[in-house]
């Protein structure tokens, strides 16, 4: 166990805070400063998404195969790391902010490298330290917004950080686009400028987000090990949020079948192939928000569980019959609320059963749970498309959402078990 002193204790908690009984009209600085490094961090990071797949199979060959196995390590190396920056976060005294950093200034480097690697095994190299840099960033990011916010507003916290995490999005495949047109040699200056714009993400952090962002430390704390951080799912609520978000992570399709399955219904032209996901942003960028603070107000839980019966009704209007011009704007309109109302939603609703402490620790549980559960998703989805074909595959996803939806409602979580 460790103890602070009384004062830096004092001056953590003012950085963090809000002041009892203040009533909030924005959200606090930090979390302001955490949305403009999301930001900037997701321009650079798009712009690699936007051009990798092209680049990975058109530059340098790779077989479908061997950009499948890329794939999955793009995306399943982070799940595996974020029960170690959430705890590197509690168990260094607080020091989220630097965790935090660590895992920026990690995927940062990683840009440069693109330039030099050319094979399988040094780019899945890259990719995976890329990973493991987003993995120890998250759940201590996510810690120090729901610290730096009363309960009462940490929906609309959560939601005004996401919102600038999607502006990011948006701008990076548009940028990636204006740099491969401007460019001779196209993808080794994406990779150049992405570097550069990372670099920026990383100084705003160091910069601009206070260094006393922390849980402040109380002598009756439990001490944040690794087996305090399990123990957290002794916590009914905790333990429901957790249940139910892998439930309905295992139910989730991941974005880029929802593109290929709009795709193939309306026959839309390669060319206008990457345009799909900004449809989804744009969505995301303008509920998040409105939907977090009306979790706020009606429950975080009910909010969550909204959020999957848009997706559901995503699904249902890909299965139909209905091929208007408008099914593309309805499905990615659903898809970007289905982001709006679970994505911070989630970490808001967890932060309620989680002492402030430990709080990265339990983040990172859920966090973890539900990205090994849509990656098992993706895999699954995959094959029952190759075997049964993709109407096939959507069907059994529904049918799995609903299910999955009917038992997280009979489970939702109880009343707040932490108080900040």
């Amino acid at each position: 166990m460790y103890v602070a002193d009384s004062r830096s204790t004092a001056s953590a908690a003012d950085a963090v805070r809000p002041r009892a009984g203040r009533r909030l009209t924005a959200v606090a600085p930090t979390v302001l400063a955490l949305g403009t490094v999301s930001l900037i961090t997701d321009v650079s990071s798009e712009m690699v998404t936007a051009v990798l797949p092209l680049y990975l199979v058109a530059g340098l060959g790779l077989s479908p195969l061997g950009f499948g196995l890329l794939d999955g390590v793009y995306n399943g190396v982070s799940a595996l790391v974020r029960l170690a920056g959430g705890h590197l976060a509690d168990r260094g005294g607080g020091r989220h902010k630097w965790v935090a950093g660590a895992g920026y200034a990690l995927s940062a480097a990683c840009k440069p490298l693109l330039l030099v690697a050319q094979t399988l095994t040094p780019i899945g190299l890259v990719l995976a330290l890329d990973r493991t840099g987003k993995g120890l960033r998250t759940a201590p990011r996510d810690a120090l917004i729901s610290l730096s916010s009363t309960p009462a507003t940490r929906g609309r916290a959560f939601g005004v950080h996401r919102a600038m995490d999607t502006a990011g999005a948006l701008l990076g495949p548009l940028a990636a686009f204006l740099v491969l047109r401007a460019t001779v040699d196209g993808y080794d200056a994406v990779f150049t400028v992405s570097f550069c714009v990372a670099v920026a993400g990383v100084l705003v952090l160091v910069l601009f987000v206070p260094a006393g962002a922390a849980a402040p430390t109380r002598p009756s704390a439990t001490p944040p090990t690794l087996r305090a951080a399990f123990a957290l799912l002794r916590r009914r609520g905790l333990r429901r949020v957790s249940v139910c978000a892998l439930l309905l992570g295992l139910a989730t399709v991941s974005d880029s079948f929802v593109y290929l399955l709009l795709q193939r219904r309306l026959g839309v032209p390669d060319r206008w192939f990457a345009l799909l996901p900004l449809g989804t942003a744009a969505a995301f960028l303008l509920l998040a928000v409105p939907l977090g603070r009306l979790a706020d107000r009606i429950g975080r839980w009910r909010m969550f569980l909204t959020g999957h019966l848009a997706l559901l009704l995503a699904y249902a209007l890909l299965l139909s019959s209905w091929r208007g011009t408008a099914l593309p704007y309805a499905v990615l309109l659903l898809h970007g609320a289905f982001y709006a109302a679970t994505d911070g939603v989630l970490m808001a609703a967890a932060a309620d059963s989680v002492p402030p402490e430990l709080r990265s620790s339990g983040l990172a549980l859920v966090q973890t749970g539900q990205a090994l559960a849509r990656f098992t998703c993706s895999l699954s989805f995959g094959a029952a498309w190759t075997a049964w074909g993709d109407r096939a595959a959507l069907t059994g996803s529904a049918v799995a959402l609903t299910l999955c939806g009917l038992v997280a409602l009979v489970l939702r979580p109880v009343a707040p078990e932490s108080q900040d």
